[in-house]
């Protein structure tokens, strides 16, 4: 049934319903889908198409962004709010960066309004003039989407200009880039005092597949990989891990294993769990109840976490149990 959701989802938008598995199709390796798209195909992420024997990007190059973007008046909603710099800096701006494109299909999308857009119909932008809309006032960047996993070298190319501006550099993701896009992130947020966030949305493989229809052992991977840097600047994290709490799917037994996987690494890295509402293909749930919150956020200091915080306070459901 969940499958089915997924495919169903999809279709809709024109984008395939599984990672595409051609046998005499190209492969493309910038995100762990790793697909094989064939002759007149396109990769999941829709950016990807194979053409006269050619993978073919869209989008996601230098080039060519498949974004929105809009400056977000600090302080602002952020996942690492309550360790984030920006809180000290009122009045400045997050140059807010979304991109149009994931490599996961996410049934509880809260932005998934994003499939809309096509390379074909929207305006891109390049990263020069992406960078060029920084100002003085600019304090950070934060790329997220969709996930800007699936567009890593217009982020990247991007990051390198703002970066020589003086702006943080920060990041939203899924996690699921390819480890050595993921190092040239991680090198741009080291220098500028920004940080990377990963949206750890399940533990166990099976409800991951289930609510995003991919699999999280890269996600997994690369937050390790990451996650091992974070005494290289402990008194600014340089990692960030959240989830969203979807009622009946992430409750506080896939939290506390989540936790107990970050705490492996670090037990001080911060760790925000999220208020979940209705959208997409999730919209018969309730929101977050405050018992569910606070269960989850109970489990995630029993793991062994020392850093965590109930983030979207604002959209809990206090009057369910």
């Amino acid at each position: 049934m969940l499958e089915a959701n997924h495919i169903d989802s999809r279709a809709g938008f024109g984008l395939p319903g599984r990672p595409p598995r051609d046998p005499d199709g190209i492969k493309c390796m910038l995100c762990s889908n790793e697909c094989v798209i064939g002759e007149g195909s396109y990769g999941f992420c829709g950016l990807r198409e194979t053409r006269n024997g050619k993978l073919t990007h869209l989008a996601g190059t230098p080039e060519r962004g498949l974004l929105s973007w809009y400056r977000d008046t600090l302080p602002t909603n952020c996942v690492g709010e309550w360790m984030c710099e920006g809180f000290r800096h009122p009045g400045r701006h997050n140059l807010a960066v979304f991109y149009e494109s994931c490599t996961a299909n996410c049934l509880f999308c809260q932005n998934w309004h994003f499939r809309r857009s096509s390379p074909y119909k929207r305006k891109t932008i390049g990263a020069g003039e992406l960078a060029s809309k920084a100002n003085p006032q600019t304090f950070c960047v934060c790329f997220f989407g969709g996930d800007p996993s699936s567009q890593m070298a217009h982020a990247l190319a991007a990051s390198k200009r703002l970066a020589q501006r003086g702006v943080r550099i920060c990041w939203e993701t899924n996690g699921m880039m390819h480890p050595k896009l993921l190092d040239a992130a991680m090198k741009y947020s080291f220098k500028t005092g920004g940080c990377v966030k990963f949206d750890l949305k399940a533990f166990d493989e099976e409800m991951h597949l289930a609510l995003t229809s991919v699999s999280n052992r890269r996600a997994k991977d690369n937050f390790m990989r990451a996650a091992k840097r974070y005494t290289e600047r402990p008194h600014l994290p340089l990692v960030v891990a959240s989830t969203l709490l979807v009622p009946g799917y992430v409750d506080a037994d896939q939290v506390e294993k989540i936790a107990g996987f970050i705490a492996s690494v670090n037990n001080k890295i911060p760790y925000s769990l999220l208020a979940f509402h209705p959208d997409f293909y999730m919209c018969d749930l309730p929101r977050t109840s405050l018992r569910h919150a606070e269960d989850a956020e109970a489990s995630a200091r029993r793991a062994g976490l020392v850093n965590v915080r109930i983030g979207n306070r604002h959209l809990l459901n206090f009057t369910s149990g």
